[in-house]
């Protein structure tokens, strides 16, 4: 199943795919997702020569599933954030997804860029009494964070709405189109897997760079040790329809609903994309999830035609805020870029922003909330309990096949033809090949 994004990006031809690797390099960013070239894009900037070393190609990994929106309005996070880790962090998580959004556009403008960039309002909304309380409560604390929200009561949905909260100035954009364009402009070693690192060095299947700082940006980090993200992070899915929609049904705004199997809208030209439908990996896979969407897009918009489905896998953190900053106390020259749960674009950005803070440096604490090194036990305790538990239980079932990481029991999706893990979310095909990690091998039989 393949995205809008990845059916009308042209293919991207890097002319370092076949050349011969250098031995040393400034920095080495792994992963040429969002996260990986807007790290290698900003360092660069810098001064600093960074190189992207990329398993498969270009945006082939999370960035191609994305419904690209770019916007500080991550659910109903703020009043939790202010309860769990207090005032100043939220305020710093709030304005660094801010200062992301006017990132984007810098590079847009300055680049010249065509990929559809377009400032427009976002909005959380609910049907319910509850939900409106829930909404009350978060606009109090988006207003003391100094956010620029309102509160409406009538949309352009085609969905019951009693209220909304409105965040404006916020964007989006075609991300494989802005992806590409930076990509062209720098060295990026695609089909070059890095199986290893030993302290500066890379091993990959085309040799061993040495690189003075080393960012990992692979969605989900590969070494286990030191940094221990595998009990800190789990996957989750959550799915997508695209179809076209008539000129009176084009969206002005992107949406995100509240309530309890609330769906995501947004429009890009004439395609609607319809998303919900979010599970832990590994979890409710006897259930079609793309039906459920199917039932709801016939219900609003009878007799649709479908273009595209497809399926966004993210990476959850304890906390519910990324993992920005030096990978572990014992690697000071290792850097990640992780859990950004469902707002992979303004956490890709300010992943970038940050760590070329951190390599060049800047002043560095207004990052200070995103340090994977951060203790939160208000907010981290009971996810923490919770992920040990499901892993335990799956290392514990018998039978298989068995996770290539660290051997949980997989589970068979039968929606998407995939084998999931409900420990750490790696997959694989029907056939066994590799899908998404923290995994990096394939099965060696189903």
């Amino acid at each position: 199943m393949e995205s809008i994004w990845t059916k009308s990006a042209q293919e991207f031809k890097t002319q370092h795919r076949t050349k011969e690797l250098p031995k040393t390099v400034e920095t080495a960013v792994i992963g040429a997702g969002m996260a990986g070239i807007l790290c290698a894009w900003l360092l660069r900037e810098a001064g600093i020569k960074a190189v992207v070393f990329e398993a498969a190609t270009v945006g082939s990994g999370q960035t191609k599933n994305t419904t690209a929106k770019i916007t500080a309005q991550h659910g109903l996070i703020y009043e939790r954030l202010v309860k769990t880790v207090g005032a100043r962090a939220a305020g710093q998580y709030a304005r660094a997804n801010q200062e992301a959004i006017r990132e984007y556009g810098r590079i847009v403008q300055e680049n010249g860029i065509h990929c559809g960039f377009k400032r427009l309002p976002a909005y959380l909304y609910t049907n319910t009494d509850e939900g409106m309380l829930r909404l009350e409560l978060e606009r109090s604390a988006v207003v003391h964070l100094g956010l620029p929200v309102s509160m409406v009561y009538q949309t352009e949905l085609p969905v019951p709405v009693k209220a909304a909260l409105k965040l404006s100035d916020q964007a989006q954009f075609r991300p494989l189109e802005f992806l590409h364009a930076l990509a062209e402009r720098m060295p990026v070693y695609e089909h070059t897997p890095v199986f290893r690192v030993r302290g500066h060095e890379l091993v990959t299947n085309r040799g061993t760079v040495r690189a003075e700082k080393v960012i990992f940006a692979t969605h989900f980090p590969f070494p286990n040790m030191p940094g221990f993200y595998f009990a800190r992070m789990h996957q989750e899915r959550s799915f997508v329809l695209a179809f076209a929609v008539s000129v009176k049904q084009i969206l002005s705004g992107m949406y995100y609903g509240i309530d309890t199997d609330g769906l995501s809208f947004r429009s890009t030209g004439d395609t609607l994309l319809l998303g919900g439908g979010s599970r832990r990996t590994g979890t409710g896979c006897q259930k079609d999830s793309f039906a459920a969407l199917r039932f709801e897009a016939e219900r609003l918009y009878p007799g649709y035609t479908e273009t595209a489905a497809w399926a966004a896998q993210d990476c959850m953190t304890l906390d519910g805020i990324p993992y920005i900053g030096r990978f572990s106390v014992f690697t000071p020259d290792w850097y990640v870029a992780t859990g950004f749960g469902k707002w992979g674009m303004t956490g890709s950005m300010t992943a970038a922003m940050a760590l070329r803070d951190m390599i060049t440096g800047r002043e560095t604490k207004k990052w200070q909330v995103f340090s994977p090194q951060r203790l939160n036990p208000r907010a981290a305790t009971v996810p923490f309990l919770k992920n040990g538990a499901v892993a335990l239980k799956n290392l514990l079932t018998p039978g298989g096949p068995r996770c290539r990481h660290l051997g949980c029991k997989l589970v068979y999706n039968r929606a998407e033809r995939s084998w999931d893990c409900p420990c750490h979310g790696s997959r694989y095909s029907h056939e066994g090949k590799l899908i998404d990690n923290p995994a990096q091998k394939g099965l060696e039989r189903v």
